[in-house]
C-alpha cells in the first residue's frame, strides 16, 4: 500500500469522526470507518485497520458505565453466540462480495430506525428475550464476519429492551468489544491480519480515543429523549451509507 500525506489525513480524520459519533452513539466506529477508509483501501484492509481502535475504544465505553456485572449476567448468551458466528463466517468477508449483504443490511437498518422513530413504545416482551438472545447475536455474528459492521440485529435489539441511556451505550460496548475480538480471529485464522496492518491500527487509536471523549462530552448535554432521537437518525444515516456504498 502506498503511504501518501493525502492517505496520512485521511486517517487521522478517520478516526477521529468515527471516535466523535461513537462516543455520542455509543456505536459507529467501524461503519464509519470503513465507509471513509474504502476510498483509499479493500474492505478487508480497512477491517483489519480498524480492529484495534475499535478494541481499545469499546473496551473504554464498556468499563465507563453502571451496570457491567449486571448486563454480563443478562447478556452472555448472546455474546457467545455473537463470537461464535463471527468467527465462523469471516471467510465471507474475505473471500465473498459483501456488496448484496450491505445493501440488504443498510435497508434493514433504515427500515427499524424508522419505524421506531414514529413508535416509541417498541420493545420486547420479557419472555421473549430469554430464548431470543442467542439466535439473535448467532445472527449479528453472521453478518458482521460477513460485512465487517457489527451492526444487525444486535443493535436493534438492544435498542428495544429499553435500557437507560447509559446503560444502553455500555451494552453496545459490550456488544461491540466481544464483535471485534471475534472479527480479530477470524480475520487472523485466515491471515489476513498482517503485522504491518497491526501498525495502522495501533496508530488509529490516539485520534478514535481522542474524538471519543469529544463525543461523551456532547452527549452528557443531551436529554435523554433528544439521545434517543439522536441515536435513531444516525441508524438511518448508518444505514443509507451502507446501501449506498453497496451499490458503488
Amino acid at each position: 500500500m502506498d503511504v501518501t500525506f493525502g492517505f496520512l489525513l485521511l486517517f487521522v480524520a478517520t478516526f477521529l469522526v468515527a471516535g466523535l459519533v461513537k462516543g455520542v452513539t455509543g456505536m459507529g466506529l467501524p461503519t464509519v470507518a470503513v465507509g471513509m477508509l474504502g476510498s483509499a483501501v479493500s474492505p478487508v484492509t480497512a477491517a483489519a485497520m480498524l480492529v484495534i481502535p475499535s478494541l481499545v475504544t469499546n473496551v473504554w465505553q464498556l468499563l465507563n458505565g453502571p451496570s457491567l456485572g449486571a448486563l454480563l449476567r443478562r447478556l452472555w448468551p448472546m455474546m457467545l453466540a455473537i463470537l461464535l458466528g463471527t468467527v465462523a463466517s469471516t471467510a465471507l468477508l474475505v473471500e465473498g462480495d459483501s456488496r448484496w449483504s450491505g445493501m440488504a443490511l443498510g435497508g434493514a437498518l433504515v427500515a427499524y430506525a424508522a419505524y421506531a422513530l414514529l413508535s416509541p413504545s417498541t420493545s420486547v416482551p420479557g419472555r421473549w428475550e430469554r430464548p431470543l438472545a442467542p439466535l439473535v447475536g448467532l445472527v449479528t455474528g453472521v453478518l458482521t464476519g460477513a460485512t465487517g459492521v457489527f451492526t444487525l440485529p444486535a443493535v436493534p435489539w438492544l435498542q428495544s429492551l429499553r435500557l437507560p441511556r447509559d446503560v444502553l451505550v455500555q451494552a453496545l460496548g459490550l456488544a461491540f468489544t466481544v464483535s471485534t475480538v471475534a472479527l480479530a480471529l477470524g480475520l487472523g485464522r485466515l491471515g489476513e491480519f498482517r503485522l504491518g496492518q497491526l501498525g495502522w491500527s495501533t496508530a488509529g487509536i490516539v485520534p478514535a480515543l481522542v474524538g471519543m471523549a469529544l463525543g461523551q462530552a456532547v452527549r452528557s448535554r443531551i436529554s435523554q429523549q433528544r439521545f434517543r432521537q439522536f441515536f435513531l437518525a444516525f441508524l438511518i444515516l448508518l444505514g443509507l451509507e451502507l446501501a449506498i456504498r453497496a451499490l458503488l
